[in-house]
């Protein structure tokens, strides 16, 4: 179970990643349609990026994706260089486009509608493999899933609360994202690790 429930971290970890920055492509995307001549050449070279940099990410992840733990460890150093680029390069254009408030409020309310949704898969993922551990772990293992679940509904209120503000810099907006995706790592990780050494059930 151990080997299991690293991959399953490093996988709920990808999928959070992955599930950003197509939410963040969609709206772009949707801005793009919208734009005007002069803008519009800018975000599509904008798209075409961050479309690029989202391909690599996956490429690299479906390299990894039959590695076991010591690769995924060494590749996930290059996933997070390759996830902050994608990342700095939105910053780069919200900072540059001036204030675009409904953009940066379209774009956050996108991303942090897929942090939430990855929360919910995670937590399903990490249930029907906690169905399968020996009944002595059974109550580390439900601990975890209720903290997951707790930790998941508290990082969801923070960032509804911001997407009723309304009027947040990418700056905070951004920050309010990374502190989310740091809490969804961090519970991600405790809860695959209440897994490790567990016995299936027989």
């Amino acid at each position: 179970m151990s080997q299991q429930s690293s991959m399953h971290f490093y996988l709920n970890w990808a999928k959070e990643r992955i599930d950003e920055m197509d939410a963040a492509l969609a709206s772009f995307e949707v801005k793009a349609g919208q734009a005007k001549a002069e803008s519009k050449v800018k975000t599509d070279q904008l798209l075409s990026d961050l479309t690029t940099r989202r391909d690599a990410f996956q490429a690299m992840l479906k390299t990894q994706a039959e590695a076991g733990e010591a690769a995924w460890t060494e590749a996930k150093a290059d996933l997070e260089k390759q996830w902050a680029g994608f990342e700095a390069q939105v910053k780069t254009y919200f900072e540059g486009a001036g204030k675009q408030f409904e953009q940066q409020q379209a774009t956050f309310k996108d991303v942090a509608a897929a942090q939430a949704k990855a929360w919910r898969e995670a937590a399903d993922k990490f249930r029907d493999a906690a169905g399968k551990v020996a009944s002595a772990r059974t109550v580390d293992v439900d601990a975890a899933l209720k903290q997951m679940k707790s930790d998941a509904s508290e990082a969801e209120a923070r960032l509804q609360k911001l997407k009723q503000a309304g009027s947040e810099s990418w700056s905070v907006l951004s920050a309010a994202l990374a502190e989310s995706r740091k809490a969804f790592d961090q519970a991600n990780q405790a809860a695959w690790n209440a897994l490790k050494g567990a016995s299936p059930k027989s």
